[in-house]
């Protein structure tokens, strides 16, 4: 296993997600716990040393079932992470509630990494109201040693994460964001990269195959990448790419059976971060999927000066980018929902009223009218 430190504690590279677990039957409230204990018996044997769960992954299941197979092993072997659930806007008033139900969920007596779950455009503003008290009470009781690190995680834009930032980072000892190869464009995590660099906050991964997409490729795509590495799985490419980002300390993999668990444990025996001629290669893989289902939209904002009811038409159409490629590769989007609920109502996709001007400038000539209609018909709004 490969080791990465973080101040004066060695964490394993790969850290054990909690997101994904084995479920009975296809339900994703009934955790197969005897698969769990299985999975944690071979990745604590195998070096696995950090566990991270939610308040809110497997509707409120995996905090428990990991608390149940955890207690089974030395509290100073492992690392625990788990998070104030902010993506529920009605969940900000109650962090103590939530806090202390949370270790006794974890059987657990304090958290090693603690986070403000999903810091995005719709729960900005609440995060950044004092009066609900989160940061405050958060830092109480890191100050107790009942939160031993706290960090944030964020599928916000990087706009969005430097207001974060601006108030609480100098707080912050780590951010886990959503990155791969195929986001680092395609969601510009580039740009959220850099904003962490600039606040020297160490990188978690979380999605690192974007919920399996990275490991179905084509043909093509597969030959391509066996030409340069034919020992090396379409995960491992995904892998060997995160590895070759200095910032990333923490990759996080929700791995769902047993077979997962030890295709990643081979994974990072070793690191074989990407040379110059591989990087290019998985990006123009990158690109390509993208193409397959993003608009081109560059963001110019010719559009924007010609359109009467005044939409953020490239904000719009990446996120209308971002769910078309998350539901067409078989995931559920929620991305685009979160941050479109930040939107006033006559700004979202459906105040399109159809008018053509915004098309009449563009350079790429996109369909924007259609654009939007289909937009506001998968969501509903």
């Amino acid at each position: 296993m490969i080791y990465k430190e973080f101040q004066d504690l060695k964490l394993s590279a790969l850290g054990f997600g909690a997101m994904r677990l084995p479920v009975v039957d296809g339900k994703d409230t009934v955790i197969d716990v005897e698969a769990v204990k299985a999975m944690t018996a071979k990745a604590m044997e195998q070096g696995i040393n950090y566990y991270d769960t939610a308040w809110g992954y497997h509707e409120g299941n995996s905090e428990s079932v990991m608390g149940q197979v955890l207690k089974e092993y030395p509290r100073g072997s492992f690392y625990l992470a788990t998070k104030f659930p902010g993506y529920d806007l009605s969940n900000m008033d109650k962090v103590s509630e939530i806090f202390e139900k949370q270790l006794e969920k974890c059987q657990t007596e304090y958290f090693d990494f603690y986070l403000f779950h999903n810091v995005c455009e719709m729960n900005i503003e609440a995060y950044l109201d004092e009066s609900y008290g989160i940061y405050d009470y958060l830092m109480k009781q890191k100050k107790n040693g009942r939160i031993r690190h706290l960090g944030f995680s964020a599928h916000g834009a990087a706009p969005v994460m430097r207001r974060f930032l601006e108030k609480y980072g100098s707080s912050m000892e780590f951010c886990q964001i959503q990155l791969n190869y195929l986001d680092l464009k395609f969601q510009d995590a580039r740009a959220k990269l850099e904003l962490l660099k600039e606040y020297g906050i160490p990188v978690w991964v979380m999605e690192p195959l974007r919920g399996g997409r990275l490991t179905k490729l084509t043909e093509e795509e597969a030959a391509k990448l066996a030409a340069l590495r034919p020992e090396e799985t379409p995960a491992g490419w995904a892998f060997r790419f995160l590895q070759s980002v200095p910032e990333v300390t923490m990759i996080l993999s929700g791995m769902s059976n047993m077979e997962q668990l030890e295709a990643n444990l081979t994974t990072f025996e070793e690191e074989k971060p990407l040379n110059a001629e591989e990087q290019t290669a998985l990006q123009e893989i990158a690109d390509g999927m993208a193409a397959k289902v993003a608009l081109p939209c560059t963001a110019c904002r010719y559009c924007t000066s010609h359109c009467p009811q005044g939409l953020d038409i490239p904000y719009l159409l990446s996120l209308y980018n971002e769910h078309r490629s998350t539901t067409l590769a078989g995931g559920m989007s929620f991305i685009a929902p979160m941050a479109l609920s930040a939107v006033e109502k006559e700004k979202l996709p459906g105040a399109c009223i159809g008018c053509g001007s915004c098309e009449a400038v563009c350079p790429q000539q996109i369909r924007i009218s259609q654009a939007m209609r289909d937009f506001s018909g998968m969501l509903g709004m």
